[in-house]
């Protein structure tokens, strides 16, 4: 039975993560781009203005919502990790160096469609009666395109995959890491992580909003100050990181492909990792930034798309670099 199981969830794999993923993910993404003028490149320094002011405006307090930078930073905290480290050392192994580059066009295009499904999650948000919002896909689903029983079904697999799946991934992570490196059982790993994320999550909405403002950005920045002590301390192997991400992304040089070889492994894991990184048009994103208090909706719009270039193009990229500097030593 498992065998079966297995079998049928492989197959099932390849198909939705061949050519259809990057047919929806990079389409889509394209679509938006070319509908918007390129939105994420031109508006892209007063998305930076915008997103860095939140950090220092003081919060209402009369609003029992979420700020912005809460919003986007509670989807940072949900996104940066696994996906950063474990999933890129998955795609350069794989794919090789070049799919390094094809992450980079995934959030490139990722950027416009954050910028949309954040917008719509504020357009068609709703009020909870203890002052809160909600927000997202299952929402701008049903009332944005009048398909209420679409939605729903939306809802229902985004809270399997959620609220089940993805804490597994994460879960099963961290307790590894903490094996491997301090031989701490399993079993003793996951009492830790259950102690150290049961009082963020039993506070709710608003105490996951506190704690990932201010946890988010700093182990964001805290990681890419270490990584770029590697590259400085090693200017030569940070060059030649750099050179072999953009020659296997096309080719151009032999023993790049990875594995499975070539740039068609480079370009689907790539794409593959991308998505599983920034999760811009899976919808996580959108339910947080659909909780936040913005004056007008396109603020929310450019705030998470920025948060897709702090996702991808710098976390990722400083992890693919530390890991193929190491590599060369």
């Amino acid at each position: 039975m498992i065998e079966t199981i297995a079998a049928v969830n492989q197959a099932v794999n390849s198909f939705i993560w061949g050519i259809p993923a990057m047919v929806c993910i990079i389409g889509v993404g394209l679509l938006l781009s070319v509908r918007t003028g390129f939105l994420q490149i031109r508006k892209f320094p007063y998305a930076i203005r915008t997103t860095v002011g939140r950090m220092f405006r003081k919060r209402d307090a009369s609003d029992g919502a979420m700020t912005p930078f809460q919003a986007v930073c509670t989807a940072l905290a949900g996104t940066v990790g696994t996906g950063n480290i474990a999933g890129v050392a998955g795609a350069i192994a794989i794919g090789g160096p070049g799919a390094v580059f094809w992450m980079w066009i995934v959030a490139l295009v990722g950027m416009a469609t954050g910028f949309i499904e954040a917008t719509l999650a504020q357009l068609y948000k709703v009020t909870h009666p203890d002052g809160t919002f909600r927000g997202g896909p299952a929402y701008y689903i049903s009332r944005g395109l009048g398909l209420p029983i679409l939605g729903g079904v939306f809802a229902v697999v985004f809270l399997i995959a959620n609220g089940l799946v993805m804490p597994m991934v994460q879960a099963n992570a961290i307790t590894a890491s903490l094996q491997g490196a301090g031989g701490l059982s399993p079993s003793l790993g996951a009492v830790l992580v259950v102690a150290l994320t049961a009082p963020v999550l039993l506070g709710g909405l608003r105490a996951m909003a506190r704690v990932a403002e201010y946890l988010a950005p700093f182990m964001a920045l805290a990681y890419l100050v270490l990584v770029l002590a590697i590259l400085l301390t090693h200017p030569v192997q940070a060059l030649e990181a750099v050179r072999s991400i953009i020659e296997g992304a096309f080719g151009l040089r032999q023993g790049l492909g990875g594995l499975a070889g070539g740039v068609t492994a480079a370009l689907l894991n790539g794409v593959r990792r991308g998505l599983f990184s920034n999760e811009a048009g899976l919808g996580g994103a959108a339910c947080a930034a659909g909780s936040a208090t913005v004056s007008h909706p396109v603020q929310q719009g450019f705030i998470q798309a920025f948060g897709v270039v702090v996702d991808t193009l710098f976390v990722c990229t400083a992890t693919a670099l530390a890991i193929l500097v190491a590599g060369a030593d």
